[in-house]
């Protein structure tokens, strides 16, 4: 599948995200999937600090692509290592049909972006660079997508290490590049896209500032906007209130309205595709 970014200059894309293999069937019409880091280590029960190895991250994003016809950008942090682990996870992307990586231009092992009062240090910008570039020159199919994330703002720095940063990044090849914010605000985002002159797509996540208008997005020649952890944030909540319910309760009366019945599970496993393969393939008694 090709991700959605050969078009981008012409209209804003809006992309949601999975972290394991049912969400891709969920996607309900968006363009693109983001495999959200986050979403993925809370799924294995493990901190968004690279504690989940770049293989069982891999091996998630597998089953996901199965699921789904729908292009999948992976959220592959630092690239999980330099130049070379970064191509080598490029490779095993390719084979598994995931359609592009976004790498941020921290160190390894990275820090959540939104975690509060934690360092934020950046990899040096040529290093970064010639990783993008390395990427870009193992990658074997056209369409596979490099992300550069620019975590400038994030880190504490203004406009200009952003932009030099960004810049950097799209000369060494960067398919787009993801300008990140931790405001509440979009100011860094406005100012952003005001200095870059449109210079390549460039791809938001508004998660801090989720009140700015999308049509403000667009208005800034924002070329693609990803939702990147709701569907998590969502499940927990109504995890919590379901399994509160039943233990108070000690009944699923209450509950069992709230939730979707078990043939939607089957369903999303596609069952009736084996149930007819069965009948195709199993020998008649």
């Amino acid at each position: 599948a090709v991700f959605p970014l050969r078009s981008l200059a012409r209209e804003i894309t809006v992309v949601s995200y999975a972290f394991h293999s049912f969400f891709p069937r969920c996607h309900t019409g968006f363009k693109g999937i983001w495999g959200s880091g986050l979403s993925i280590s809370a799924q294995l029960g493990v901190r968004d600090s690279n504690e989940a190895s770049w293989t069982q991250v891999v091996d998630v994003l597998e089953y996901m692509s199965d699921a789904t016809t729908v292009p999948i950008l992976l959220d592959a942090d630092t690239g999980y290592g330099n130049f070379n682990n970064a191509r080598r996870l490029v490779k095993k992307l390719e084979q598994r049909g995931v359609a592009g990586a976004c790498m941020e231009d921290k160190l390894f092992p990275k820090t959540n972006s939104l975690l509060d009062g934690r360092a934020q240090p950046l990899a040096d910008i040529e290093e970064f660079a010639l990783k993008i570039k390395a990427c870009k020159e193992a990658q074997t199919d056209p369409d596979f997508c490099i992300v550069a994330r620019v975590e400038a703002f994030i880190a504490g720095w203004g406009l200009d290490e952003a932009l030099k940063r960004a810049t950097a990044y799209h000369e060494a090849g960067a398919d787009a590049i993801v300008m990140h914010s931790k405001r509440s605000d979009p100011q860094d985002i406005q100012t952003f896209m005001e200095a870059w002159n449109n210079k390549g797509p460039v791809i938001i996540i508004p998660t801090k500032y989720y009140t700015t208008p999308t049509q403000q997005f667009r208005d800034w020649k924002c070329s693609m906007v990803i939702w990147a952890n709701h569907n998590v944030r969502a499940s927990v909540a109504a995890m919590q209130d379901t399994t509160k319910t039943i233990y108070e309760q000690q009944s699923l009366t209450a509950v069992e309205p709230k939730v979707v019945p078990v043939k939607e599970l089957f369903r999303l496993q596609n069952d009736k595709e084996l149930s007819q393969a069965e009948e195709r393939y199993l020998p008649k008694k």
